[in-house]
């Protein structure tokens, strides 16, 4: 099951009190003061995994509590400060803070960190205070209280690949071909209701993780079917693998079809339409070589996509499916990333 969205409570701790304290020892009854600084907080921090593809590991455990800073002692013995809570997030997680709305942030690399809470400072104990003028000072100061606040998660990176096409085109069929996943196959539409995941293993040990997208109808850009929340999933994979029934069964165009699809896309916007896509003409054991091949060509001139045949079911052609991929998805994440180097 694919969570990509959650929402958890953080907790930073609070700062521990400044201690106020006069030395008293043997030989020396005027001592001064010597009371320690309190420990600072703990921070409640995200960091970046690499290893997540995932938010299920935040959902039974939704309270993050960082530890309070101790105390000041006297002897200038300062408190120790709280230990900092980190938390592991995939690539691609947005944060927002639920009481305003506002995006607190993003986590984007692999072991980047991100404060969500901060802690609370520690008091000044009074040997802060003293001077030349102030030599036994008896003040001192309370450490600053704990910053708490729930935040939403959303990961907006899903997946290297996402699966789009008509209900019933054979997206998880293609899924549980290629990967260890196995989503619900049956020969109805609308039996995937939610994203699954995919990790398909290459040669060289490479790996793409796909994402197998709830069928898309006309009409979802306005919400229809499964509407925006289809489209936002989408919005989060790199490149597409475009799912087309060689043979529907309602006796459709397969071109339509596509026409169809990219007109959703293209519809709701967000960038959707200018990603990267691959067709693959799927089911292609039940029409004779010669009319698949005709049919491919047909599609590489209306469409100017690339196109490559194959059947979820035989698994015959999914190799070449899969480099093709790979290339795109590569090449995808490396413009992004020089995109981003050069903007610094």
């Amino acid at each position: 099951m694919l969570v990509d969205r959650c929402t958890i409570f953080v907790r930073s701790g609070k700062g521990g009190h400044g201690c106020a304290s006069l030395r008293r020892e043997k030989y020396r009854p005027k001592g001064g003061p010597d009371g320690g600084n309190g420990g600072n907080g703990g921070d409640v921090i995200l960091v970046g995994d690499q290893g997540l593809s995932t938010l299920l590991s935040l959902t039974p455990r939704p309270h993050y509590r960082a530890t309070n800073g101790m105390q000041g002692q006297g002897s200038s013995r300062h408190g120790p400060n709280g230990e900092d809570l980190h938390v592991p997030v995939p690539l691609g997680t947005l944060v927002m803070d639920q009481a305003t709305g506002a995006l607190v942030g993003e986590v984007t690399k692999h072991d980047q960190q991100l404060v969500v809470a901060r802690g609370g400072k520690g008091g000044l104990g009074n040997e802060h205070f003293k001077s030349s003028t102030n030599q036994t000072p008896r003040e001192s100061t309370p450490g600053e209280p704990w910053e708490e606040r729930t935040l939403d998660l959303e990961l907006k990176l899903l997946a290297d690949v996402g699966l789009v096409g008509l209900p019933n085109a054979g997206k998880s069929t293609f899924l549980a071909a290629v990967s260890a996943a196995r989503p619900k196959v049956a020969d109805y539409p609308f039996t995937t209701k939610s994203p699954h995941l995919g990790i398909a293993d290459l040669v060289g040990e490479r790996r793409l993780i796909i994402a197998d997208l709830p069928g898309l109808i006309e009409g979802a850009a306005a919400g229809a079917g499964m509407g925006h929340d289809f489209l936002k999933h989408v919005e989060r994979t790199g490149v597409l693998l475009h799912v087309l029934d060689v043979s529907p069964i309602d006796g459709s165009d397969p071109l339509q079809n596509w026409r169809l699809i990219r007109g959703e896309l293209e519809s709701f916007g967000a960038g959707l339409a200018d990603k990267e896509e691959l067709i693959l003409l799927n089911k292609c054991d039940l029409l004779d070589e010669q009319t698949v091949e005709d049919l491919a060509a047909q599609l590489v001139r209306q469409t100017g996509r690339a196109v490559l045949c194959g059947s979820g079911a035989t698994q015959r052609g999914l190799l070449p499916v899969l480099e093709q991929l790979w290339r795109m998805a590569r090449s995808d994440a490396l413009t992004a990333e020089f995109q981003t180097s050069t903007k610094k």
